[in-house]
């Protein structure tokens, strides 16, 4: 008789279960859509907002770079980079990497503006860092993919 009786108390009790694990797993599913959303928005936002005007000579660029005495050959160089970050968040093996970077020319450009610039977007870049933040660590698994993927090819 507890042979019959073992298995009726494991089902109710995997029953029981079933909807906290259900539960947990759609959080995990709507952090990881919010997640991926997240890298969509900074990606397009680095790429076509912040590195293409750089990238294209805008005028307002032109002129932040000119002041900033760094002229053409910087704004291409901080266009580029931005672009290759914002392209590289979409990519999934690149995203943690890409976040790091990304971080990182946000903080250099927290320095020029605290230093160099004054002006009312002192801010941004540390805003900017805490999303960045979040994907590279939230990301970090493709890193190791990516360290295989490199020493394959080595």
């Amino acid at each position: 008789m507890s042979e019959t009786t073992a298995p009726v108390a494991h089902a109710a009790s995997a029953a029981s279960l079933a909807p906290a694990s259900a539960t947990a797993g759609s959080r995990g599913r709507g952090a990881r859509i919010s997640l991926g959303a997240l890298q969509i928005v900074l990606g397009l936002f680095f790429a076509l907002a912040s590195g293409l005007p750089k990238l294209f000579a805008v005028p307002a660029a032109v002129e932040s770079f000119d002041k900033l005495g760094w002229g053409s050959t910087g704004m291409y160089i901080i266009g580029a980079l931005e672009l290759a970050g914002g392209v590289a968040l979409l990519i999934p093996i690149l995203s943690s990497v890409a976040a790091v970077a990304l971080s990182a020319l946000m903080v250099g450009a927290f320095i020029v503006n605290v230093t160099a610039i004054h002006g009312p977007y002192v801010a941004t870049p540390l805003i900017l860092i805490l999303p960045l933040a979040l994907i590279a660590w939230a990301r970090r698994g493709h890193n190791a993919e990516l360290v295989g993927l490199v020493r394959r090819r080595a």
